[in-house]
């Protein structure tokens, strides 16, 4: 009785280790595909070179690994620069900047406003305004037939829309939580590298931290659509309110003035 007791124990042992050493391997393939995060396509990386080389940066990319080691963050470290890799430089034809990402789990995917599965989600307020202001021009911007993928703005970034996030990480639950760490310097990088092409850009500047951050770096060959923010607390608000400014169909005409194709919506 003794010996089979033994003989149970040592194979429950050995069963054990083996589940433990399964979980492990798994755990590094996991590790070895999960995207760089601070991966860039080679045309951002070229001009962004001494931003990412600066000491700022460094200083950066050490607070948000430490943020992701000891706090809950978002968006997944995969699509930290998500923006910069869904539109090249040299594809940008609009800009449209917001603050920082969405702080509640399952929204933030990398591009500002965008939620890529909102059966998995809150509908954020400001989002659900940018799409009832997009819907007022149904024959340019139609509403996605699937209704959990109405907030995927990735259409929009495939037809050369730059969804760019002033700060790019996020602490769960703590808005700006990761504001003045060094995402500003690398964004605000972004921007001057867009405004400094010859080819002129569409800039939507919806709210006065967009406003900020890009009118002082626009020379006379872009074009600009300029509203309050689509957050609840704004969007209806002042002179340029966002809601009923019909800023879609104001940078669509902007496209075609400058002899490009207007963007369609995230159908």
């Amino acid at each position: 009785m003794r010996l089979l007791m033994a003989l149970q124990a040592a194979y429950a042992l050995r069963r054990a280790a083996l589940r433990t050493r399964r979980v492990g391997i798994r755990a590094r393939t996991t590790l070895r595909a999960a995207p760089d995060e601070w991966a860039l396509p080679p045309g951002w990386a070229a001009v962004l070179a001494e931003e990412l080389k600066s000491d700022r940066h460094q200083a950066l990319r050490a607070f948000v690994e430490a943020e992701r080691n000891s706090q809950e963050v978002y968006p997944p470290p995969g699509d930290t620069l998500a923006a910069l890799r869904a539109v090249d430089l040299a594809e940008v034809e609009v800009v449209i900047v917001g603050q920082d990402p969405y702080h509640g789990p399952g929204q933030a995917h990398g591009l500002c406003f965008s939620v890529s599965d909102l059966s998995q989600c809150v509908f954020p307020p400001s989002l659900r305004n940018v799409l009832r202001e997009a819907s007022r021009t149904t024959e340019l911007w139609p509403e996605h037939p699937d209704p959990a993928k109405r907030g995927d703005l990735s259409r929009w970034a495939s037809e050369g829309v730059l969804l760019l996030n002033s700060v790019l990480t996020v602490r769960r639950g703590a808005a700006n939580s990761h504001a003045g760490q060094g995402w500003e310097a690398f964004t605000d990088a972004v921007v001057k590298a867009v405004a400094e092409r010859e080819r002129g850009v569409v800039f939507a500047l919806w709210g006065n931290a967009a406003k900020r951050k890009v009118s002082n770096n626009l020379g006379g060959q872009h074009r600009v659509v300029s509203t309050s923010h689509p957050s609840p607390l704004s969007a209806a608000k002042g002179r340029d309110a966002f809601m009923g400014s019909d800023c879609f169909s104001r940078i669509n005409a902007h496209l075609t003035e400058l002899g490009r194709r207007p963007v369609r919506g995230p159908a």
